[in-house]
Order: structure tokens, then sequence, then C-alpha cells
């Protein structure tokens, strides 16, 4: 991929031109372990390790994991797995806050020796009172004047766990008139007799994520700390802790979060649909998480391709969804193999073709791709077609199979439908045809032209499947913006899953494996899922349509 320029490359190229930290480049990629990754995260992921990599500087794999309650070793298992699968390496640069627990405390503690923290008795409910409002400064805590050697004894009590959650807590002494609400005595330390993934119960209080995350970056040496827009009126506070412990300080930088239309990126409210069954897990193949994509049929390559494209901007906005599926439909026109398969098949009996032959035909693998040569499929007596490509009285513009009219067989024969066979109830159970044995490739020697060719499957070789259509699983583009305060889930999309049953794959499909994927001739492109396929009961997934279709999805949307 080519190199990028974007404000933070500017700031670290006037960095190294004026040999800023040694010309060092050292970034980090920390997430909180409360969750699976999202889209949004491979932005920022390919934006930390990508600016490592264009300026031989190195990126560290870092885990906030400062509050218990929330974090768990499988999502600390499943984040290594995703930035890995991601095609990033942090060599033996993985880290935890946890790991540093020791020297928060003592930076803690340092800050109390230099009477900027106190121990507050305040009560949640009492501390945001007395926190003012953004028309008005707060209010100094009442235990805000305590000495220095009365704010250690408590201190180290509260490490002792001699009180209860949220009896006490430690907070910086910095303004409470100031008009940045992150620096009015902001709370660096409580007490959570929890126990943590990774300390065990070694530990009864945890600080705070403001606290942790720039002493994690000096501590690291990190020289460019590169966060989401949401940070940004956290930056005084991240100087600050630097600058009155006086140790090394790197750079706070913002940029813009991805924010995607039609999808939700809190991480909470993601947790909330997986944990209420709106859908069967993290990897559910409609969620944006990376898990996600993968078993959607999303390859790395198409991710930071995608993330290449839509930039690093200053400014929050929405990318429509397009644009990702763009990054893998362009991919996948290159490198997937052209299969047929018939989604909602119509059989054809073709009455002057040979009963008990069949022939091979040659069927080319990948167009764009001459390398990948050609396959022979099986033809015989009887086919599926797809249902929606007859229809018994077609209107003007419909110029694919209906009685009396002659349509082509990719790679086979040109067919007439010459019967229409029904049920009791007027339902289509088969069409009879006949073939031109002449037309054999699917050209007509006297040079005659057909205004359709059907994809179409032998019945005698084709594999049973199950299928899986996918939409959007909202219906609005921004989920979030609801009525008179109901939940984001009034939104969801009840036709985000369809499931067929009774689809036919071509022969050659028999040995697919999990997560390949395979263009389904005139239908989209899909892959075998890699949690409920077997060779007994294949299952497919469509990754993405042949074309865009989000302009008529938008439109839906703003008429609601």
């Amino acid at each position: 991929m080519e190199k990028q320029t974007n404000f933070i490359r500017d700031i670290i190229d006037d960095d190294l031109k004026n040999k800023k930290n040694d010309g060092r480049v050292h970034t980090r990629f920390p997430p909180e372990p409360n969750g699976y990754l999202h889209i949004g995260h491979a932005k920022s992921i390919c934006l930390n390790f990508g600016l490592a990599k264009d300026y031989a500087g190195l990126c560290n794999l870092r885990f906030d994991d400062t509050n218990p309650t929330k974090e768990e070793t499988e999502y600390v298992n499943s984040i290594i797995e995703d930035v890995r699968w991601l095609g990033w390496d942090w060599e033996d640069r993985l880290f935890y806050a946890s790991d540093y627990f020791d020297k928060f405390y003592y930076y803690a503690q340092e800050l109390i020796k230099k009477g900027k923290a106190y121990v507050c008795d305040l009560t949640p409910e009492e501390t945001r009172t007395y926190r003012g409002k953004l028309t008005e400064p707060g209010k100094n805590s009442p235990f805000r004047g305590r000495t220095a050697a009365e704010n250690m004894d408590l201190f180290e009590r509260m490490k002792a766990g001699e009180f209860e959650d949220g009896a006490r807590v430690l907070r910086a002494k910095i303004d409470m008139a100031s008009p940045n609400f992150n620096m009015r005595d902001p709370v660096i330390y409580r007490i959570l007799k929890s126990s943590h993934h990774n300390t065990g119960d070694k530990w009864c209080i945890y600080p705070m994520y403001d606290f942790a995350h720039c002493l994690e970056d000096s501590i690291e040496e990190i020289t460019h700390s590169v966060c989401t827009l949401e940070f940004q009126n956290h930056r005084p506070l991240y100087d600050w802790f630097l600058d009155n412990l006086e140790i090394f300080h790197p750079q706070q930088i913002e940029f813009a979060r991805l924010n995607l239309g039609f999808t939700i990126m809190s991480k909470r409210k993601l947790l909330q649909l997986v944990q209420l069954g709106y859908v069967s897990g993290w990897d559910d193949p409609r969620m944006p998480t990376i898990s996600g994509l993968r078993r959607r049929g999303y390859t790395a390559s198409s991710i930071r391709k995608f993330c290449q494209r839509i930039g690093v901007a200053k400014f929050n906005s929405t990318i429509n969804i397009s644009m990702l599926e763009g990054s893998i439909r362009e991919e996948l026109n290159f490198t997937a193999p052209r299969v047929m398969s018939v989604l909602n098949p119509l059989k054809v009996v073709i009455l002057n073709y040979p009963e008990g032959k069949d022939e091979k035909l040659e069927a080319i693998n990948n167009p764009e791709d001459p390398a990948a040569g050609v396959r022979m499929v099986p033809f015989s007596r009887e086919i599926y077609i797809e249902r929606d490509d007859f229809m018994e009285d077609p209107p003007k513009k419909f110029f694919r199979l209906s009685p009396d009219r002659e349509v082509r067989l990719r790679y086979a024969y040109f067919v007439t439908c010459t019967e229409v066979i029904k049920d009791e109830k007027g339902e289509i159970l088969e069409l009879h045809c006949t073939y031109d044995p002449q037309t054999r490739g699917g050209n007509a020697p006297d040079g005659r032209r057909v205004k359709a060719t059907l994809h179409w499957v032998s019945a005698a070789h084709a594999i049973d499947a199950q299928v899986r259509l996918y939409e959007a699983l909202f219906l609005k583009e921004n989920p979030e913006k609801t009525k008179g305060g109901e939940d984001f889930t009034v939104n969801l999309n009840p036709d985000s899953l369809k499931i067929l049953k009774n689809c036919k794959l071509e022969p050659s499909l028999n040995t697919a494996k999990a997560g390949e994927a395979y263009q389904f001739e005139r239908l989209g492109y899909f892959c075998v899922d890699g949690v409920n396929h077997t060779k007994e009961q294949p299952v497919f997934h469509r990754i993405v349509s042949l074309r865009d279709t989000w302009a008529k999805i938008q439109n839906k949307a703003k008429s609601r």
C-alpha cells in the first residue's frame, strides 16, 4: 500500500526533522479487554501499527485492564487473535496495564507527597453535586485539606482492604473551577473488591483509565499516543499527571473515530445484542466485530485496504458502509473462483436429452485470472434453475425463461420452455424444455442470439446446502437515534438474516473448506461458514452482493 499523508504523519515528520525523541517512533494499540474488537478498532490498529511500520519504529499491543468487573480472559484472547489475523506483529511487546499496578501505586503516593492528591470520603452522589455544572464552578471537597500524612495513611488502608467498595477514593487535587470537567479533581483510584483476570486477588484498589493510560505510555516510552477524539478533552489531564510526576512525556494526538452507517460501534451495546440473543454471538456475521467480519468472509487485506481508503481526519463523520463492502468485492473479483449455485431451485426436465446420460462441460474458474484455469461441470437431463429466472406471463422487459422462449444455459446449451407443470393449487412444480444439441458450450452455429443466460446445476449431481443471506442489522443509518428515549434495539432489522435450506450447489463445492470464498455466478460472493459447516450439511454465507445495493437501502431508511 502507498504511504499516505495526514496530519498525524505531518506531526511525526516534524518531530523527526527536529530530532525529537532521539528520532524514535513508538506507538501502541491499547484496547480494554471488555469485549471483542470491531471495525472501528481495526482503523486504530492499522493506524498505530502502520505508523510504526512506515517509520521503522515499534508498536506495542497493550491491554488497558484496569476494571476487573468487566474484563475477561476470553476478550484478551480474542483481541490477540484479531490483531494477529489483521497481519500485525508486536513481537515481544505484549503488555498489560496490570503489569504496572505496583508502579501506579508508587506514582499515586508521589502525588500525595507533593500535595497533589487526597483521599475523599464523599459518596458518588455528593461528588457529582460538588462537581458543579457547565455554567458554574464546582466546590472543594471538605476532605481536600487533609494532610499528606493523613492521605498516605488512608490510601495504604484502602490498599489493605480496610474499607468497603465506594467508601473512599483517591482524587487528584487540580482545580474545581476549571471549565474542563476532567480537571475538577478527578478520581484516580477507587476501591473494587473484585478478582482480576491477570493479578487475581492481589489488589482491591484499581486505577482509573485516565491515570493509568498516561503512565503506561510513559513507562513504555511511547512517543506518539494516538487516541480517538473523545479523549481530546482528557489531554490536559494526561499532561497534568506526567508534568507533576516529572516523568517521560509522550505526545497525545487525537483523530476521528470510525462511524459506519447502519452499524453500532459501542462495545457495551454490542454486548447487549449478544446477551439478549439478538445475534448468535460476538462472531455473528451481521456484527461489525472483526471476528464477525472474518466469519462472514472478509479478508484481512480487504479490511486493511478499507482502513487506508477512509483515511485519518480530525473531525467525526459517518462512512458509507458501501466502502467497506467495496473493498472485499474488489478483492474477491480477482481471487474468488466462480461456481454455479441455485438458491431457490426450480426443476427443469429437458425432454429431448437422453435419459441416463450425463456429460462434462468446461467452465471458466475466474475470467479475471487466466491462471485460475477451468473446471468440468456435469450436465444431465434434469437440472435446477433459479425460480426467479422463470415467469409464466412475463412483463415486456423480462428476458429470462418463459413459455416458448429460448435462453442460454451457462457453458451448456440453448433451451426452450415447452410446458409448465403445476400442482392442484396452481403452484409451479417443474418446467419441461427442449434443447438444441448444436449449441454445446452456449453458442449457436447459425449465429442466432438469445437475450438471457441462466446459471444452473445438474439435479443428479447437486449438493444440498444451507445458505444464509444477510442484510443490515439496523434499519436506520444512525441506529442510536430513537424517538422518546427508546432503546436502540427498536431499530433492529427483523429481516437481517434469511436462511435458505434447500439450495443446490455444483459438485465442485463438495471439497470446499471453512473460510474459502467463491462467487456464486449472478448471485454474489459467498464463503464457507467456519462454525456450522460440515461435509454432510454444507453452510455458506453471502459475504456481499455483486453490486452495491446501499443506495436503495439508504433511501428506504430515509423514508421511515
